[in-house]
């Protein structure tokens, strides 16, 4: 699909064009200047999880896109006078963990503050008497949630999602929504949660480890409750500078959440993109007391609770992001994502240039290996497959079997396919659509190829194709724009989940049986129309020749991938913006017919873009009852010029098991 085809509407990101970097930027001891010794990104590493019990152990997580490292860092307890540690590791890769155990010990009631080599404050975490017992854990996002103390005894270097509480209080629910440093130096604070909370008693300290905490209820003007879905709004007495933070302490001394920024930041504010949950960006305009009006220039900074975190980078010569051309309604029905609310930018700016696509766009279908869960492979649009595999938490072509991606022709050596999806057969191959040849655009070309991923050579040829054409007569009529709503997607459906599911096979109007058609393989195919949002179903025989099972509705306005998900048992139907980023799960009904099951949204925090990939991982790689999902942007527009998303075609986030 081209994103500028005629069938979107007019795409509005408005209040989400937050910036994407996670970059938390923090101030430095007695609001000096950073030290030049400060490594790169060091602002991304926040303290993720604490205890004050045996080894009085501390885990540091990177919320960014590049490793840190952490050679020479110091760390304090109550006493401020910061000390060297020995960590797990001197460098911290991205989303990753490293611990160490406090060389000065840490108490019942203690705060811990982070330093580079330099002296700059990197984090800070205070608690309660028994509040770090089993420990205290971000909870809600690692490196970015409301500290709570966990449930379980620890989750040191790894996740913490498995040691939350199912409940998170009522007080870990305020947030930080928006500051100021421009002379007013202003707090607001958000309740996101359903009740109201009393803060009378909270009290906030900014990055000088000399000041005390001072409470909110004596501050101007004086706050002592804040309403569900409310704001309060202060000024801060201790005065908020360039390069500086701010910490939010509850009643009891534990602390609830943070902001930080640089030199330029707050002024006139830093304000959450999404209001109430996003990360901290530079605004043109205070909005102190109401909704954040998110109208800056998505400069971010950092703080607790952010959503969209990883990979900047500027566009590199010749990328050409393509701005999405419309969104269109979700279907009746739909539901909240399921999934985490956190999304990660998993690709590298303009990634995928190729010599028939040198912009880098147009990466569309996504496919997981079930064999090997940990390549994920994906077509862009031009005629192009590539290998995806996990290098420092992004998804890169892996270069032993091609750096730069292999170019697909169609039977014979020609053409360029239109490659919009692509799915995992039982053999292990990989199966392609197609929907015209781009080198004659006017003209459909439904097609499935066949390709083997252990040939070699920088150019594969099918082993087999299908052509399905002559089924679509709407398709052809001499407009590009039809010929571009053809094959968007396709899913690989074994024969097991049919039968077991007691689908009716419409061509005998029985059970299906799948020894009825010898030589279609170990299941059926369910390509995915852009067109009209339907799944036609095909037996692809080794013969060449194919069996037409008919089509199953979606209930999508279109279609733009396709897949099974063994986790939940269902076939899942991809629309983009067009249907408002919508995944459709379909099960087979009481009467042997595949039927939409559920409807679901994406995270919100993710831009309405031509999103036309989509793919779940194995169940094989669960961990803590999530596991990851990933997105393709055929446009890689992001939230626009000026948005870190801007240039990149994969997000990841995680799905319940």
């Amino acid at each position: 699909m081209s994103t500028s085809h005629s069938r979107a509407g007019v795409a509005s990101v408005g209040a989400l064009a937050l910036t994407l970097s996670g970059l938390l930027v923090s101030g430095t001891v007695a609001a000096q200047p950073a030290a030049a010794a400060d490594p790169a990104d060091y602002q991304n590493v926040r303290i993720n999880e604490v205890t004050s019990s045996n080894g009085d152990t501390v885990e540091l997580y990177n919320t960014g896109s590049i490793a840190v490292s952490i050679s020479g860092w110091k760390m304090s307890d109550d006493s401020f006078s910061p000390q060297s540690f020995s960590p797990s590791s001197s460098t911290i890769p991205a989303s990753g963990f490293v611990t160490f155990n406090s060389p000065k010990g840490l108490g019942d009631a203690d705060k811990l503050v982070i330093y580079t080599a330099g002296g700059t404050v990197v984090d800070r975490v205070e608690w309660a008497a028994n509040a770090a017992k089993p420990a205290m854990a971000r909870c809600g996002g690692d490196g970015t949630g409301g500290w709570v103390t966990t449930t379980a005894a620890s989750t040191f270097g790894a996740s913490n999602a498995s040691g939350c509480p199912s409940s998170i209080p009522a007080g870990n629910r305020v947030r930080v929504n928006e500051v100021t440093s421009d002379g007013t130096d202003t707090v607001e604070l958000y309740n996101g949660g359903t009740s109201a909370v009393d803060i009378g008693a909270w009290k906030y300290v900014d990055n000088d480890t000399t000041h005390s905490p001072v409470s909110i209820s004596s501050s101007s003007p004086s706050a002592t409750s804040i309403p569900a879905g409310g704001y309060v709004t202060f000024d801060s007495t201790l005065g908020l500078g360039d390069n500086d933070s701010f910490f939010l302490l509850d009643s009891t001394g534990n602390t609830v959440d943070s902001v930080t920024w640089a030199t330029g930041g707050a002024k006139p504010s830093d304000e959450r993109c999404a209001n109430g949950s996003g990360w901290f960006q530079t605004s043109t305009t205070a909005t102190l007391g109401s909704a954040n009006s998110c109208s800056g220039s998505g400069g971010g900074t950092g703080g607790g609770g952010g959503q969209l975190l990883g990979g900047g980078g500027s566009l590199t010569s010749g990328c050409a992001p393509e701005a999405p051309s419309g969104t269109g309604t979700n279907p009746a029905g739909t539901s909240a994502w399921p999934g985490g609310l956190d999304v990660t930018i998993a690709d590298n700016v303009c990634a995928f240039p190729t010599s028939t696509g040198p912009e880098g766009r147009d990466l569309s279908g996504l496919a997981f290996d079930p064999s090997h869960p940990s390549v994920l492979w994906a077509a862009k649009n031009k005629s192009w497959l590539y290998k995806l595999v996990k290098s420092n938490g992004k998804w890169v072509p892996d270069p032993s079997w091609s750096a730069t991606g292999k170019q697909i022709r169609f039977a014979g050596g020609s053409g360029q396919p239109d490659s919009e999806g692509l799915t995992v057969g039982g053999n292990g191959h990989i199966y392609v659509t197609s929907e015209r040849d781009n080198a004659n655009n006017t003209v459909p070309k439904d097609t499935i190829m066949e390709f083997d991923p252990a040939a070699t050579g920088s150019t594969l040829t099918p082993i087999h194709q299908w052509d399905m054409t002559a089924q679509f007569p709407q398709l052809d009529t001499g407009s590009k724009d039809d010929a571009n709503l053809g094959f968007e997607g396709v899913g690989y459906v074994p024969d097991s989940w049919l039968t077991a599911n007691g689908w009716v096979d419409p061509l005998t109007g029985a059970a299906y049986n799948p020894a009825n058609y010898p030589l279609h393989g170990s299941g059926l195919f369910f390509a995915g129309l852009e067109w009209d949002g339907t799944l036609h179903v095909y037996g692809l025989n080794s013969d060449g020749t194919f069996t037409t099972f008919g089509t199953v509705a979606t209930g999508e306005a279109s279609v733009m991938d396709v897949m099974f998900d063994s986790g939940t048992q269902r076939i899942v139907a991809t629309c983009d913006n067009t249907c408002g980023e919508t995944h459709t799960f379909m099960k087979v009904d009481a009467n042997g017919a595949i039927v939409p099951d559920v409807t679901y949204t994406n995270p919100a925090v993710m831009p309405v873009d031509n999103l036309e990939g989509f793919a779940i991982a194995p169940m094989s790689t669960c961990v803590s009852g999530f596991r990851e999902v990933v997105w393709s942007d055929d446009g890689i527009y992001g939230f626009g010029p000026g948005s870190s998303s801007y240039g990149h075609a994969v997000y990841s986030g995680t799905f319940p098991c």
